[in-house]
């Protein structure tokens, strides 16, 4: 087969991974609070995922640069369809395999690994390492950290706006079995006396009974459940258009480095690719990200979605390579942290998985660009 149709190949095969184990992340708070089915949660995500890819053709040409690799290794080897290949398809194999296994791991991440993995392989170890650790690692690291943080400060403040503003949440009474019974607004004193006469039930959140939150309240004339609701959806959208703007570049960089492709067709291809991926082997990931963190609510998923949405937006504008994995992430775990319901479990697999992406995708393209060698 011709190295320019391996290599278009490679390129595709490294969006539908990508696809499969990032397409969910976007809208895993809307599935996690049940406030859409998955596979409407997944066809919004799909929408909007597109929508941010075309669009990445014009605003993120930066990453595109960025990640054709120029800078970290000779221009020579960028050149080379061998290495090209090496580094898609290693970060390739890297993402499917994680997304098989549900863990959700980051395509920036793999395909960092991958550019140092094969340059170090072709180079015997001449690469730059300040560019590899300026350039693509410590934004990476930082990342998650400001996700957390900032989604941990953000629905902190809102939880104390909503307060001053006399809005209160339904409480419900859940029986040991999983019955619901009809909800009832319980004060703390009066949650305490009936678990001490009942202690076979539950007293807790109705997000706890049906994962789904209800406010009491109306704004300007406007429900508050309802306009929480609309603004959730909306900000997942926006999470995932993110992701498509921040995301197709990366992959259509690596593609153009060695190879005459026109760039917004390319673009497009690696976009219904990105699709596809998500449509056929997301579901795996889709249930670690929206049920095994955190309960996720209406209100919380709105804060989770908007520090996620507005920190890739910012960096892809200006070419910071972050990863949307790592930034939805890091805001989900804010959220929880700030409710302390975090599942530190899921939480210390999932930074497991995130230890081990660069090193198994270096290893796969360096030994593919061994075999080429």
């Amino acid at each position: 087969m011709d190295t320019t149709w391996m290599m278009l190949a490679a390129a595709l095969f490294l969006a539908f991974a990508n696809g499969a184990n990032d397409n969910f992340k976007g809208v895993a708070t809307l599935y996690g609070s049940r406030a859409l089915t998955r596979r409407a949660a997944l066809g919004w995500a799909t929408i909007a995922t597109l929508a941010g890819s075309l669009t990445a053709a014009f605003l993120a040409t930066e990453l595109v640069r960025l990640f054709s690799g120029k800078g970290l290794a000779p221009d020579a080897l960028i050149a080379d369809p061998h290495f090209t290949l090496a580094v898609s398809t290693g970060a390739a194999a890297t993402v499917w395999l994680a997304a098989r296994i549900g863990m959700p791991v980051s395509t920036t991440h793999a395909l960092v690994g991958a550019l140092a993995g094969a340059g170090l392989e072709a180079t015997a170890g001449d690469i730059h390492w300040q560019v590899l650790t300026g350039g693509f690692l410590w934004p990476l690291i930082a990342s998650p950290v400001m996700a957390l943080a900032l989604a941990a400060i953000l629905h902190r403040a809102a939880s104390g706006a909503r307060r001053r503003l006399g809005i209160r949440r339904e409480t419900c009474v859940c029986l040991a079995n999983g019955a619901l019974v009809p909800e009832a607004a319980l004060t703390g004193a009066g949650q305490a006396r009936l678990q001490a006469a009942m202690p076979e039930i539950v007293v807790a959140d109705i997000a706890h009974c049906r994962r789904v939150d209800r406010y009491q309240g109306v704004i300007a004339g406007v429900s508050v459940q309802g306009m929480v609701e609309k603004l959730h959806i909306l900000s997942a959208g926006a999470v995932s258009f993110a992701r498509g703007l921040n995301d197709t570049p990366k992959i259509v960089g690596v593609a153009l480095a060695a190879a005459q492709f026109h760039a917004e067709w390319l673009t497009f291809a690696c976009a219904a690719a990105m699709a596809a991926g998500g449509l056929i082997g997301s579901r795996r990931v889709a249930d670690t990200m929206s049920d095994g963190i955190t309960a996720i609510e209406h209100g919380k998923g709105l804060v989770a979605n908007l520090t996620t949405s507005f920190l890739v937006i910012v960096a892809s504008r200006w070419g910071v390579p972050v990863s949307t994995t790592h930034v939805s992430c890091g805001a989900i775990f804010g959220i929880g942290a700030a409710d302390a319901r975090t599942n530190w479990t899921a939480v210390r697999a999932i930074a497991l998985s995130w230890a081990a992406t660069l090193p198994v995708a270096a290893a796969m393209a360096a030994f593919l660009m061994l075999l080429a060698g």
